[in-house]
């Protein structure tokens, strides 16, 4: 009987040590792969964030092309929602607080009271901020940050670049004449940042 009870205790030991190592590796294949998880997340995420720089600086470059030597029949106007909507939010804080309400309380003065000195390449530089500032919450909070805004900015991006495409007078023209391919590189820049945010929405 005193046998048989050693041997069953040391079978139990066996079998809990056993359960224990299988646990021990379970958690250690757990917590890897919650690592792994987190480094791909978080490269996805500054992969994004780096990309809504781009895009937005991108924009800015093309509007001040549009105000120099970017002379075409092209809306550039269009660039003003698709800075809003991918300014990053760093930047568009900043824009939505104290200083942008001073910024557009001198354009808005300026364009009302010394219309003459208000130079016209400040007119969609001004109409940004002052949209920034005004925009209500469900649109610079919610639609911004969601997949809608995305879906926007790549529906510009697009008709930008097909607009432009075509006032070159073909695909090839579009990089070979003068400012072309820097026109060009700048609206494909544009398509970039909507298409991988829309692609990681979905993965």
């Amino acid at each position: 009987m005193g046998k048989k009870g050693f041997i069953r205790m040391k079978t139990d030991r066996v079998e809990a040590s056993e359960l224990i190592r299988s646990d021990l590796k379970q958690l250690g294949y757990t917590a890897k792969k919650l690592t792994t998880d987190a480094i791909k997340l978080g490269s996805l995420g500054f992969g994004t964030t780096f990309l809504e720089w781009v895009a937005s600086f991108s924009a800015i470059y093309l509007l001040i092309l549009d105000r120099t030597n970017w002379k075409t029949n092209i809306l550039t106007s269009l660039l003003i929602p698709y800075i809003f909507l991918s300014l990053p939010s760093l930047l568009f804080n900043i824009f939505r607080g104290e200083i942008g309400k001073w910024i557009a309380f001198v354009a808005v003065v300026l364009r009302l009271f010394f219309p003459r000195r208000c130079p016209d390449w400040l007119e969609l530089p001004g109409a940004l901020i002052l949209l920034i500032v005004v925009a209500p919450s469900l649109i610079a909070d919610t639609i911004r940050d969601d997949w809608i805004g995305v879906v926007i900015c790549l529906a510009i991006a697009c008709y930008l670049l097909q607009e432009h495409i075509r006032a070159s007078g073909g695909f090839r023209n579009s990089f070979t004449k003068a400012h072309g391919i820097s026109n060009t590189m700048g609206i494909i820049l544009l398509l970039v940042y909507p298409v991988w945010a829309l692609v990681l929405d979905f993965i």
